[in-house]
């Protein structure tokens, strides 16, 4: 799937700032210095769509992105960064939490897990949750061109065996920096969900 066209529509906190429009949706999240701006930017083929930030943990937004005019890529807050305050982190977690708990028009969460690091605990939490919400989960792997093919291997294993991915979960490798695999990743995410 090609994407032509993205736009940043809006930045939410509460349910009521949520776009009204019925469409599809599907969210990526993940920890705070996963790459997650970097991947919205390479999938969209934008530079500056998603803010990239030296700090991890700014974004404490919801934003919603506009894709080909049929369905949202979603950007939830990082978890995770343990230099904001406890009080700033429960303050995320309910923003979230309030998001993934009563979106209809949620199809699909996409969990990115860093490539060269076992998933954490806070990862693992992360993906119970989705799956026990039902939501259909694919767990994309960030900044895979810092493995070597052997690397790549046993990456793949430790994620598989701590995030207890079964032969039906969908686990994919992914670099922002040379984008190899985008059009392929595009079709994975989001080719079943425009209108």
């Amino acid at each position: 799937m090609i994407i032509n066209k993205s736009e940043f529509i809006t930045s939410a906190v509460r349910r009521e700032q949520y776009p009204e429009d019925g469409l599809n949706e599907v969210a990526f999240v993940g920890r705070s210095n996963v790459g997650k701006s970097s991947i919205i930017n390479a999938l969209t083929n934008r530079r500056k769509l998603a803010k990239v930030s030296q700090t991890p943990g700014k974004t404490r937004l919801i934003n919603f992105f506009l894709i080909n005019d049929g369905f949202y890529l979603v950007d939830l807050p990082g978890y995770g960064y343990a230099k904001v305050s406890k009080k700033e982190q429960e303050s995320w977690g309910k923003t979230i939490e309030t998001y993934l708990t009563a979106r209809e028009e949620l199809k699909r969460v996409i969990l990115l897990v860093d490539s060269r690091h076992k998933p954490t605990a806070d990862d693992i939490t992360m993906h119970e949750w989705i799956k026990h919400y039902g939501y259909d989960v694919i767990v994309v792997a960030t900044k895979s061109d810092k493995l070597s093919n052997n690397d790549l291997v046993k990456s793949k294993k430790i994620i598989k065996e701590t995030l207890k991915l079964t032969e039906n979960d969908t686990l994919c490798f992914f670099s922002s920096l040379n984008k190899k695999g985008a059009e392929q990743l595009n079709d994975i995410l989001f080719g079943d969900l425009s209108q």
